[in-house]
Parts: C-alpha cells; structure tokens; sequence
C-alpha cells in the first residue's frame, strides 16, 4: 500500500477502499487498461453516464463523529412512558458491548454456509426456544422486521391456513394504531378485508378467515380471550395473538388458550429504541402450520459425522424458488437484534425476567391505585404495564405538566392519556407521573396485589433449558458469547465474496454513533420537539440519496429491501389510481430478477408477467417488446435490476426504459447493484421512475447475520405524493396518504447514523472512486479465474460490472463437483462461499467489493485456482469424487486427528494453502439438509444431543 499516511484523517475513502496507487496500476495492467477513468468508459454505456455527484466535502473521521454527536445532542432523551409497544429498556453492558457492537458479530452474513454459522445460528435457536417457551406454541421463526409486519404476515399464514374461503379478517379495536395501518396498507391490494372489531361485543356475523387479538391491549387491557378463540375455531377460522413476552412471564401464554399464532416484538429484551427500530419481531404457531412460517426458520441437523448441528430449514420457501408464487417478500430477519434479545434472556434467565416484569407491574399498580384513590377514572382494570386515564378535555395539561418534570406520556385523545412503565421505571418516574395530575407524593398508593386475573396468570414454566439457567455470572456470559463468535466467520476474520450482496466494509467511525444515547433511546412516538437532531440527520440522509440516485424524494421508512419493493410498487399503483388507469396492473420481470421481486409484484396487487433473457444473459429486447405490446393497456410496470443481476452493464437500458414508457408503465430499477452505479450513472435520470436502495449493500449497514436492514424508496416526482404515510408521523402532513409500510415513521432510524457517516466522509469523489474500485475488483478477478472457471455473462468489451458469474456447470458435468463441494472447500482455505447457483443454477457468482485489499483479492484467486487443480485431480481418476478432500469438506479439527485412511493427506484436508497461523476451524462437518426438513426441531435440542459427539468449538 502507498497512501500518504498524513492524509488518512481527512481522506477517509482511502480507509475504506482496500486499493492502493499500486494496486490499482498492477490490476488496471492485469485486466488491460491504462486509468480508472479508461475502464469504466469501456464497460458503463455512455448514454447512461452522469455528470457527478452534488455531496458536502468529505469530512474527516473527527469531524463526523463531532457533527454526528451534535444532532444525537439535539435530540432530547426524556423518559418514556408512551408505550404503543416500544419500551426503555436496559442493554446488559456485557451484551452491548460484545454483540451490538462487536464486528464479529455484526459484519457477518445470512447463515446460508450453516457450516461457518453455528454461533449465530445457536443464538437464534434460542431465540426460537425463548419465543416458543413464553407463547406456549412449539414454533417461532428467527424474527421478522416489525411487529407491523410481522402483523400482516400472520394475517397471510391464516388465510393460507384456514378452512374458510373468506377475504375477510378481523383485528381487535385494541390493537396498536400503527399495526393496524400496517396491515390496512398490506391487505387492501390482495384482496383482504380488514374488519376492526370490539373484543367485548359479540363478533360480527358472516365469514372471516381469521382474527387477530391483542394480549395486553394497546390500552393495556387483560382480557380471557379463550371463550372468543374457541368462537372463531367453531367458525372454521385462525387466531392470532398480538402480545408482549416481558408480559407473558406473568401471564397465561396464548397458546393454553387455543391461540393458533402469536405475534410481537422483542424489543424490550434488551433492545434499545433506537427511534422505532431495528427491533426483532416474532412470530410462533401451534404444531401443523410451521411450513407456513414467512422468513427465517433455524433447524437442527446433523453433519456428516452425525454430531447435531444447526442450518436453516424449509429453504423450500425462499423467493428466489417460489417467485410469484411466494406467499411473503420476507427473505431475511432481524438477526442481530434478535441475537441481542436472546442473549438478555440467556443474561437474565427466567427468574431475572419475572423480577423485572413485577417491578414493572408494581410501577402501574402504584400509579393506577393512586390515581383511582384521588377519583379519576381509570379505563383500564386488568393490565400488566400500561394504563388509560380519563381526563376530560385535559389530557394535554397533562402532557405538558409531564413534559415539565421530564417525561413523556401518551396522548390518547382530548380526554385520555396513556401511561406505560417499562424496565426503566422508578420509584420517583411515579412521583412525577401522578404529580403531572396534580397528586402529591404523600397521596402516592403502593398496592401489592396484583391486578391480573387468577384465571389469567402463568403458572407454567418457560426458559427451562440450561443454557437460560447457565449464565448467572458475567465471566459466564461472556465466554459464552466468545465461544458462539469464534464458531461463525464474519468479515473480521477474511473476505466474503458474495455476488449480489456486497459485503464491504462497515467502518468503526460509522458504526460508533449508533451508540450514542440521543441516537439509541429516543421513542419513535415522542414530540417532534425531541426529535430534532434525527429529522436533520433524516433530511440530509434523504437529500442526499435523492442526489446520487437521480430522484426527487427519498422515504426512508422500509425497513428492509423487500418493503422498499413494496412501497416502490404501491407508489406505482398509487400514482396510476390517481389517473383512472386502475386496470394496469401487469408487472413486468426479466427472468434474471432477484426472486423478491416477483413475490413483492403479488404483494402489491400485480400480475407478473416473464421476461425472457438472451443468451448473453441480458433482457431479450424482441420479448419485452411483445410482451409490452400484448399487455400495452394493463401495463403497470417492468421491474428491472441495474446492472443486472447477471453482472453486467446492459447497454440497452435506456431503450428499454423508453419502451416501457412509451407502452404507459413505469420503471422501476432495483437498486440492488447500486454499488456499481456511484457517481457513474442515476437511475432516476436514465429513465427509472423509482428505485429502492439496499442501505446494508452500497451504504455500509452491516449485514448482522441476516439482518438488520433498511431498503428506502426513491421516487421522481410524479410518484412523491405516494411515498409511505404514518398515522403518528411527527410531521402532521404526512399522517395520511397511501399508508404505512413499517411499523414506525422511519423504520429502522437507529442506524441511519451508518450510511449518513459513509457519505459525508466519503463525499462525492470518494463514492465515485468506490464505485470504480469494485467494478476494477471485479474484472481483475473474473480476468485471473477465466482460463480456470469460464465466466458465463459480461457487457462491452468483455467486461463485467461489480461482480462476475463462474460457470461450475461443464466442471459438474464432467466429474460431479458441484458448487456446494467448492462452497464448503473454499471453508478449508479460510473464505466464505460466493453466492451460489443464484441467478444461475450450477454457477457462483463473486463480488468482491472495493474493500478487499489486492493481497486477499489474490489469496481468494490462488485458492480457487487450487480448487480447481483439485477438481482436475478427480477428472483424471487420481482421487474418486467422493473419496476426495472436495466431497469431505469442510475439515473440523477433530476430523483430522486420530486415525487417517482417507486418500488425501492431513495437511491437505486442513492446510490446502500452506500452514495458517491463524487458520480457521469450522466446529461440525458438512450438513445434512435434508435429515433436518425430514427430522424438524426448531428449538434448543437436550444437553445430551452433544454429549460424546466432539463438536468442535
């Protein structure tokens, strides 16, 4: 490397692209051009090349860091008692510091090599345990987005469940107001009525498919929901449960009552508020509806040795194999901060969760008695947290009184507020909230009795397994986490090539600030008075994307790349609505298209129509010119990724725009591969008339293990009147609209601090040069493995984009490696897979980012090279397929001590590339899929599944 280094402090992008001047000279040499500047005028089509980017000047780490501490100073952190499902919480200091905010928990991938994830993924199999035991249901996924979300997806496993032939669903009236309009946005374009229902009036007559209760209400109320769950069964119909697990420690679970679902959010298990998100949702179902479950589901397997071991199960499900047919867009979770939640149960146990859930429960008692004691009316009277006070045409008094001493309370209506304790709740939290009713502190009532129904408490237990009772002390907990972060491989430990997924560096300066208190415990709902650092942050952020994308509004509420596609799409057909063109509702998708699309097109109401692909692998222009003309007076959309999928600079894109357009459809342009596109080229000005962006890609959010993510939308201006609304948006303006697609106003806020840091220290220039550093990364390694795996698609020139797909499909034919046996061989030589058989099957597709420095870009070349000299090893009979280190990989350390007869030596299965000092071992050997979907355990197996089968750790 030759950077100066006197100008690291004020030239952060030459931090964060692993390229040096040399570098660049030796690889520009290799791929056969003489700048940067020459490369990607052969391989970006002139047409589509923009004039640059309008950013700040690049700051220094220093100063970011300062202006991102003064906005986080802006917001003012009062105490919340607001409720609506997001609670002040304590982060365990042991947790926060060792898993929030550790790289090597927060930099690695979707577990897809379960192999090299069985940290992450025991974590979530206690996560699943921890939901299961507190629902009473056997089943819960790996999390969900939001309890919003999560809300309409329980809604979709019902109707796919049900008996019933019905639309129609019904949802408590006492349910919170932002899921209520989650689902209303969701279902109104599959055909879903949604039916708000009083829970203490009979249920209205006719069909419905299923129902959904909430438990707690969002008033607090306790209500017996057994005698209504045994009504909707007798109808033929599902039922869902709405409810909180800190609650659930006290209360009778949904599941001894019949319930058939249960759905919520883990936030309060330790996860800051982080102004709305990321927050980790579950979702549990009784037995027989668990290959209904939308997301992530983790299973237990065993490997090829018979050891138990964890993967992720069902894999059937994945939109990238049902498409159109998906029944959900969901394809990741929210694996950090489920992982986060899971380890405050493992920190506290279930004797710690009930202490805190009595303190908790104390709190509102002593308010509720006190209150009553002086005559006001109390609404609620069995509850666990949270309390409505009738305040006739006083309730903001009330506030503003609060407000004064330092709290925040809900505003219900004129005549009510709101009251929510939480784990952060105090003695003298109390005080202030009486006084703010004018109630002195010797009027203050301390009633020990419980206010839950005897009919209503728990009186079963839950977190029984050892590893929730194992961990009192803090040397304990923090081994534990040890022992689970060095079974995984994240980025901290090497490169992880995988196409269509940038996985590229996530800069300590960009992830500190996520820390910062004015960041981190700020409630989604609080006055706009205390919000205002993040609203400038949100503004700059939604500038700036709009700059660099071509387009004139930005959202940031979709809270995952998936509800970016769907607030895209309903923003199409928002905008055709408001034209009398509601008969267009055809979407158009190359065959090359990332599965969610298609599953996001049914979503939003729309019928996909295949685009067929040529044989280069770009958009065959003859079939989307008659598919346009035959579906010309239904046409809604084409969904199309740039560069595509495959890789490449499609040099028709501006003509395909132009067909779309001219036929009466927009474009919509995924922005997935935005990392090639940079100061290059915008979408919103080479015809795109809206894009999601993948902030966890090209914007440098981590990807956590699977999540989280955040997928803003980005629209011209045709489209902006139809960007998400919120019914509690901080700015009043935009409470209506088409409605919201997350749980809240900007989805997961608390870490937009992220890519706001990577812009303003970037800056245009530094962007820019990303952006030809990765397309440089790209060709330079698709040129060196070409003569070894042939690279099946690339643009003008013979030039790829950001990434590159190796053809294994001759090499499988002509000896049986397929790319699961280079996927778990590329393990032994200390790298994560590339992405495989997506989007071609039999392929791996690479990317390996502008982060990767050019020693691990060869390190990854020379390993793949020797994969390949393996591979020439069994075409010429030296070793069987199946006798070779290609088919026995990947290599534990147990696996080569003791007795060896395998044709291959030692040093071979573990050291392929020479004696590594700091060699990586995966704990179990290859995985079983299908022992695990045939045998399926979702949850923590028995201590003595491990006993004397060596895992490895």
């Amino acid at each position: 490397m030759t950077h100066d280094a006197s100008s690291y402090p004020h030239n952060f992008h030459r931090r964060h692209i692993g390229l040096g001047p040399d570098d660049i000279a030796k690889m520009l040499a290799e791929v056969g051009y003489s700048s940067l500047d020459e490369l990607m005028d052969a391989a970006v089509p002139s047409r589509i090349r923009t004039t640059g980017l309008d950013l700040p000047a690049p700051a220094s780490e220093a100063d970011a860091a300062a202006e991102l501490a003064a906005l986080a100073g802006r917001n003012r952190v009062a105490v919340p008692m607001i409720g609506l499902g997001y609670y002040p919480t304590h982060t365990p200091a042991v947790i926060r510091r060792n898993i929030l905010e550790d790289p090597g928990w927060y930099t690695a991938y979707t577990p897809y090599q379960p192999e090299i994830s069985q940290g992450r993924l025991e974590a979530l199999i206690n996560f699943q345990t921890m939901v299961g035991d507190l629902t009473g249901l056997p089943t819960a996924n790996a999390s969900l987005l939001d309890e919003g979300t999560a809300v309409a997806e329980a809604v979709m496993v019902m109707k796919r469940a049900s008996r019933s032939k019905a639309s129609r669903v019904l949802i408590d009236a006492d349910t919170h107001p932002q899921t209520l309009d989650v689902l209303i946005t969701r279902a109104a374009e599959i055909g879903v009525e949604v039916e708000v229902v009083d829970l203490d009036e009979p249920l209205p007559t006719g069909e419905f498919f299923g129902l959904i209760a909430s438990y707690p209400g969002s008033s607090g109320e306790i209500r017996d929901l057994e005698p209504v769950i045994q009504e909707v069964h007798n109808r033929g119909a599902q039922a869902a449960v709405a409810t909180d697990l800190l609650a659930l420690t006290l209360l009778k679970p949904p599941g001894e009552f019949g319930a058939d679902l249960t759905v919520g959010s883990t936030q309060r298990f330790g996860v800051p508020l982080f102004y709305g998100g990321p927050h980790a949702a579950f979702l549990s179902v009784r037995s027989g509806l668990e290959r209904h479950l939308p997301g992530r589901l983790v299973g237990v397997s065993v490997d090829d040795e018979g050891r138990p071991a964890y993967r992720l199960a069902l894999q059937t499900r994945e939109q990238h194999i049902r498409r159109d047919k998906a029944t959900s867009n969901i394809c990741t979770a929210q694996v950090l901060l489920a992982v986060v939640a899971s380890m405050y149960a493992v920190y506290h146990g279930s004797d710690g969760l009930r202490e805190i859930a009595r303190r908790v429960h104390a709190h509102a008692r002593s308010i509720h008695g006190t209150l009553r004691a002086q005559g006001f009316t109390v609404s609620t009277t069995a509850f666990f947290d949270t309390i409505v006070v009738e305040v006739p045409e006083g309730a903001d008094e009330v506030l503003r009184k609060a407000a004064e001493s330092g709290l925040r309370l809900r505003r219900v209506d004129s005549d009510h507020v709101g009251i929510s304790c939480s784990e952060t709740t105090t003695d003298e939290h109390v005080s202030l909230a009486v006084a703010a009713f004018e109630v002195p502190e010797t009027d203050r009532v301390r009633d020990r009795r419980s206010v839950i129904p005897p009919k209503l408490a728990r009186t079963t237990d839950f977190l029984t397994h050892p590893v929730f009772q194992e961990h009192r002390s803090e040397t304990a907990m923090l081994r534990y986490m040890r022992q689970l972060r060095d079974r995984d491989f994240a980025l901290d430990r090497g490169m992880i090539p995988l196409g269509s997924c940038t996985m590229k560096l996530n800069a300590t300066a960009e992830m500190e600030p996520v820390s910062l208190p004015g960041f981190a415990d700020l409630h989604p709902f609080a006055p706009i008075e205390d919000a205002r650092g993040y609203l400038d942050l949100i503004h700059q952020l939604e500038t700036w994307l709009a700059n660099v994308t071509g387009y004139a509004k930005v959202s940031l509420q979709p809270n995952a790349g998936s509800q970016g596609e769907l607030a895209g799409l309903l923003a199409i057909r928002g905008y055709l609505r408001s034209r009398g063109e509601v008969a267009r509702d055809v979407c158009l998708i190359p065959a090359s298209a990332h599965g969610t699309n298609a599953a996001s097109a049914v979503m939003a109401g729309m019928r996909v129509v295949v685009v067929a692909s040529d044989e280069d692998g770009t958009v065959d222009m003859d079939d989307l010119e008659e598919k346009c003309e035959q579906h010309s007076n239904q046409l809604a959309a084409i969904m199309v990724t740039y560069p595509s999928t495959h890789g490449v600079y499609e040099s028709q894109i501006s003509t395909l725009c132009e067909t779309v357009h001219h036929h009466g459809g927009q474009v919509y342009i995924d922005g997935a591969n935005l990392n090639a596109l940079l100061g290059v080229a915008k979408p919103g000005e080479f015809g795109g008339d809206v894009s999601h962006l993948n902030l966890h890609k090209t914007f440098c959010i981590p990807h956590g293990g699977g999540g989280p993510g955040v997928g803003p939308v980005a629209v011209a201006a045709h489209l902006a009147p139809f960007v998400p609304s919120h019914p509690l948006h901080p700015d009043p303006s935009r409470r209506s609209g088409p409605g919201p697609v997350s749980a809240a106003p900007f989805g997961s806020a608390g870490i937009l601090p992220i890519p706001w840091a990577y812009i303003r220290m970037m800056g245009a220039e530094g962007l820019t040069l990303a952006t030809k550093a990765a397309v440089l990364a790209a060709n330079y390694v698709a040129r060196r493995l070409s003569t070894h795996f042939p690279v099946l698609y690339a643009g003008q020139d013979g030039l790829v984009a950001h990434e590159c797909i190796l053809d294994v499909r001759p090499l499988t034919a002509a000896t049986g490696v397929s790319v699961d046996d280079i996927a778990k061989r590329l393990i032994d030589y200390g790298f994560h897979a590339p992405t495989m058989g997506f989007p071609v099957p039999g392929t791996l597709m690479v990317e390996p980012t502008e982060s990767e420095d050019l020693a691990e870009l060869d390190r990854f070349v020379d390993a793949m090279v020797r994969i390949r000299d393996e591979i020439d090893r069994v075409a010429d009979g030296t070793w069987s397929l199946d006798a070779s280190p290609l088919r026995r990989a990947p290599h534990t350390a147990t696996s080569v001590v003791g007795e060896w007869n395998r044709a291959y030596s030692r040093e071979t299965a573990a050291f392929p590339a020479g004696v590594a000092r700091d060699k990586y071992w995966p704990p179990v050997g290859r995985i079983e899929q299908a022992f695990g979907d045939r045998n399926l355990v979702c949850s923590c197996p028995p201590p003595e599944a491990f006993e004397s089968q060596g895992v490895d750790a």
